[in-house]
């Protein structure tokens, strides 16, 4: 067995890792990994409150500042946009600078739009400075894929459903908490920069800590010609496709639920925010349940059936908005929001199959064949990520066209409605609707005839 060797270059560096060795594992490298795990968590769970936090900032805005429900929609479509664009690039930062490093680094840049808040939020403040300010906190948004590629380094393969699987949750659950702490803080009639002065130093803890206790390994690199392989591949974009569905679901709910209820349905912000974190809890919590459905059924029938669940509960949305019934229309977004969060497991668990499937329809085998899907399905679940975050700019644009139009939410959910369906269409016709034995390929008639079904990934 071969001990980590650290430090040939500043900082915490461990220049040879090799989880797949058992005996390593056993002795050595799962305690580092652990660690390295928890401490991620902890940085990705602030980023996503940060990513997020105009969500809940928005309710403290009252008449006297001067926006109407139109102006916020679009501020939170902007902050979603950019935490899907820079999702990318960070994907790429571990390689450069170390899981670690990058891990201060962006858990401090998160301090910029903090304090910018903290400073702007005030009667009077103009609509395109809050428009900046909200750009600036979208790179919460790229936590996640730093996050999710440093992790992904530390566990073998036997073990990264369990540990990818906790850090997107422990990332997702940032969403609900802060709009729990801005209960708290509505409730005891704090103002935003209460809520701002409590997540300042939260986030020099999570750099601090990230600091002390993280390690940069050596072992990782970028692989340019995987992602390009990747974003060739029309099983990248399909994917991308579906996980907008669900993820940019998720997102781009959790930004609008309770805009939705101050504006549709005339509460509070106090009234709306004890409603508003429960479906994104409840989303993030179910996640790792659709990954586990996946593995027990196939992460492409859970997906296909998870969209009849999404479109049957935006179609009872409509008629509880049309009848303006509260309860009706709060427990099912409850309901969708966990469906959201059941197909974000299915869709990710479906990618590493497709790509191992693929392996093998190019006649790999064993190890070859593992090594081919891990090496695409790494790469392609960057730009997938990236993407998916891109259905939440699209959930909040189709709210303020729709309250401009309609004067609520209704026809949103109409086209989300159409929007589902869509998808159920594209699931069953790629994946599901040969029969078993064959594998549909877009992009090359020739694989067909893989022994493999999608349906089984």
């Amino acid at each position: 067995m071969t001990a980590p060797v650290p430090n040939r270059r500043s900082g915490r560096w461990i220049e040879r890792w090799d989880p797949e060795d058992e005996g390593f594992w056993n002795t050595t490298g799962e305690r580092i990994a652990r660690r390295n795990l928890w401490f991620s968590v902890l940085s990705e769970h602030i980023g996503f409150s940060v990513w997020t936090l105009w969500s809940v900032l928005v309710l403290f805005m009252g008449p006297e500042y001067g926006l109407t429900p139109a102006d916020k929609f679009l501020l939170t479509s902007m902050v979603t946009l950019v935490g899907a664009v820079v999702r990318v690039p960070y994907t790429f930062a571990v390689a450069v600078f170390g899981g670690r490093n990058w891990t201060v680094v962006s858990a401090s840049l998160l301090l910029v739009p903090a304090v910018a808040a903290f400073v702007v939020m005030e009667p009077g403040t103009s609509f395109s400075t809050f428009l900046l300010v909200g750009l600036l906190t979208g790179i919460g948004g790229g936590n996640f894929a730093s996050s999710m590629t440093n992790i992904n380094a530390f566990f073998p393969l036997r073990k990264k459903g369990w540990a990818l699987g906790l850090n997107a949750g422990g990332g997702n659950i940032g969403v609900p908490v802060i709009q729990l702490v801005a209960l708290s803080v509505i409730g005891a009639s704090g103002g935003p920069r209460v809520l701002l002065g409590i997540y300042i130093p939260l986030i020099v803890v999570a750099a601090v800590l990230a600091a002390l206790f993280m390690d940069n390994l050596a072992t990782v690199k970028n692989d340019t010609g995987a992602a390009k392989d990747a974003a060739k591949d029309a099983h990248t974009w399909i994917m991308a496709f579906l996980y907008t569905g669900t993820f940019g679901s998720f997102i781009g709910y959790s930004f609008a639920f309770g805009q939705v209820l101050t504006n549709q349905f005339g509460r509070t912000p106090l009234q709306a925010a004890y409603l508003t974190f429960v479906g994104p809890l409840l989303g993030s919590l179910v996640r790792p349940v659709g990954g586990r459905l996946a593995d027990r059924y196939g992460g492409a029938r859970i997906t296909l059936w998870n969209y009849v669940g999404m479109a049957a509960a935006t179609a009872v949305l409509v008629a509880a908005g049309m009848a303006k019934s509260l309860p009706l229309f709060v427990s099912v977004f409850v309901v969708l929001f966990m469906l959201s969060g059941l197909g974000n497991g299915s869709t990710f668990k479906m990618i590493p199959g497709i790509f191992q499937a693929k392996a093998l329809a190019k006649g790999l085998e064993g190890e070859a064949a593992v090594a081919h899907g891990r090496r695409l399905s790494g790469a392609a679940m960057g730009l997938i990520g990236a993407v998916g975050a891109l259905g939440g700019v699209g959930i909040n644009l189709a709210f303020r066209q729709s309250f401009l139009a309609y004067g609520s939410g209704t026809g949103a959910f109409v086209a989300f409605l159409g929007f589902y369906a869509v998808c159920f269409v594209v699931t069953w016709a790629v994946y599901l609707r040969r029969p078993t034995g064959q594998v549909p390929a877009p992009e090359a008639a020739s694989e067909s005839k893989a022994q493999l079904s999608y349906a089984e990934v």
